[in-house]
């Protein structure tokens, strides 16, 4: 649709003339390109019979470059007389002129001036009129002025053949390029996924593949009772001081909890059971209640072995790619938010065998087969290992997650059988990211020191198989 004011510029000006207006004339009138006048047109008789227009094909006739210097310095002959005295010029130095060459032949043939090649000096060039009249240059500017219909065709032409003229709308006599029919089009403007959405597309395409079912991952705010208590993690715990948790302070505190189990999670971390001591520590409600962005994903995963025990139990495998949060300190590889990817399988009589082999076979699909594991300690896996990949920017090996087996502490008090073990496993996104391509600083991939133009050239990822 063309701009309502030149829509209402056109119908003014049609309005003060009588038969009709010619669409180059108001573009030089309105002073606007004249395709934008054709929109506008085109345009208005969308809108019913508003106008009627009807297309005509015209040549008219623009200076060239050199015809445009012609008719402000003069022509070429011209400036040749006028810059011979009255007492001659060397030829040789009338040619060492911009316009020498082409403007001695035409002063010649218009007899302006005459060679005397007896001279004793060499051939001497003179003056044969005290005047001359520049036509060439009249001719041009009345061109330039769009008065060019007051011009033979026979003028029109010599001043075409000397290149000073170009005649626009004679496309019968260029030669055009054929057209591929077989070449790309221009690539449209469209958004582009961020490289941490193309990888993320990418593991939970091999979670399916591997048999896995989606954990729901939309509460980032968390009670402390599902975040720690119920992973079996002391109140007293390092991870849940202020330095590594952001806590949120409206609302501060959750109340609805399962009664009966978070009787049970109070009792095995204060008293025991379940063939542990416990920690042996006066446990408060009010350190559960505390509300807080959730550092790991893992809190959605013992909401989901929760629910699991309190049906009759059937081997399930689980994942989550989320978002979490902790107050760590920015630095290559560090981010206070990050995603969390976790895998967790439950089943009759897993050992720590099983989760090595679906470790390695997890990571080969995403194309990591450099790995090393470093036992490691959790208070809700026992035992536990951490998960190394070598990177090839960095040029050393990286921690990209962390797994274990669940402890009987966690999973008794949830309901589950005994002899039901749960294995998992938690790695971040932004680190294999980085990896995959080649980005040694994560402040590179994610915050607002990213260059929007890596999001635009970063390719597909296809995780090597």
């Amino acid at each position: 649709m063309a701009d309502t004011g030149l829509l209402e510029a056109l119908l003014r000006l049609l309005e003060k003339v009588d038969g009709g207006i010619d669409s180059q004339d108001v573009a030089a009138d309105l002073g606007v390109d004249h395709q934008l006048i054709v929109g506008a047109v085109k345009s208005l008789q969308a809108l019913g019979e508003v106008i009627s227009a009807e297309q005509k094909s015209s040549k008219r006739w623009e200076l060239t470059g050199e015809g445009r210097e012609i008719a402000e310095q003069g022509s070429h002959e011209a400036r040749v007389f006028n810059a011979i005295p009255d007492e001659g010029l060397p030829q040789n130095e009338l040619m060492k002129m911009p316009s020498g060459k082409v403007g001695f032949s035409k002063a010649m043939s218009n007899k302006w001036i005459r060679l005397d090649k007896a001279h004793e000096g060499g051939p001497r060039v003179f003056k044969t009129v005290e005047t001359i009249e520049d036509t060439v240059r009249d001719k041009l500017q009345l061109v330039q002025k769009g008065l060019s219909a007051k011009l033979e065709d026979k003028e029109k032409n010599e001043l075409k053949k000397r290149k000073l003229l170009s005649e626009v709308g004679s496309w019968k006599e260029k030669k055009f390029k054929p057209y591929n029919f077989e070449a790309m089009g221009v690539a449209a403007d469209c958004g582009h996924l961020h490289p941490l959405m193309k990888v993320r597309t990418q593991f939970r395409q091999i979670f399916l593949e591997m048999g896995f079912t989606e954990m729901p991952t939309n509460n980032f705010i968390e009670s402390s009772f599902w975040n720690f208590d119920s992973l079996f993690q002391p109140q007293q715990h390092p991870a849940r001081d202020q330095h590594d948790t952001f806590f949120i302070s409206d609302p501060a505190l959750a109340h609805e909890f399962p009664q009966d189990y978070l009787e049970r999670v109070k009792q095995v971390h204060s008293e025991g059971g379940y063939g542990s001591q416990g920690y042996k520590y006066d446990w408060k409600i009010e350190e559960a209640q505390k509300n807080l962005l959730r550092t790991h994903t893992t809190a959605v995963s013992a909401r989901m072995l929760y629910k699991l025990a309190q049906q009759k139990f059937t081997p399930v495998k689980y994942f989550s790619i989320d978002r979490v949060f902790r107050n760590e300190t920015l630095d290559a590889t560090h981010l206070a938010e990050f995603h969390q990817i976790e895998g967790v399988v439950a089943d009759y009589g897993l050992t720590l065998g099983n989760l090595m082999g679906i470790l390695h076979q997890f990571f080969t699909k995403l194309g990591i087969t450099k790995l090393r594991f470093k036992p490691a300690y959790n208070p809700y896996t026992e035992p536990s290992m951490e998960v190394f990949s070598y990177h090839e920017g960095l040029k050393k090996w990286v921690e990209v997650g962390n797994s274990g087996v669940f402890r009987p502490e966690m999973l008794l008090p949830m309901g589950l059988p005994e002899g039901v073990s749960v294995i998992a496993w938690g790695l971040s996104l932004e680190r294999p990211t980085m990896i995959k391509y080649g980005i040694n600083n994560i402040r590179e991939l994610v915050g607002h020191k990213v260059n929007l133009q890596m999001v635009y050239d970063s390719p597909i990822c296809r995780l090597d198989s």
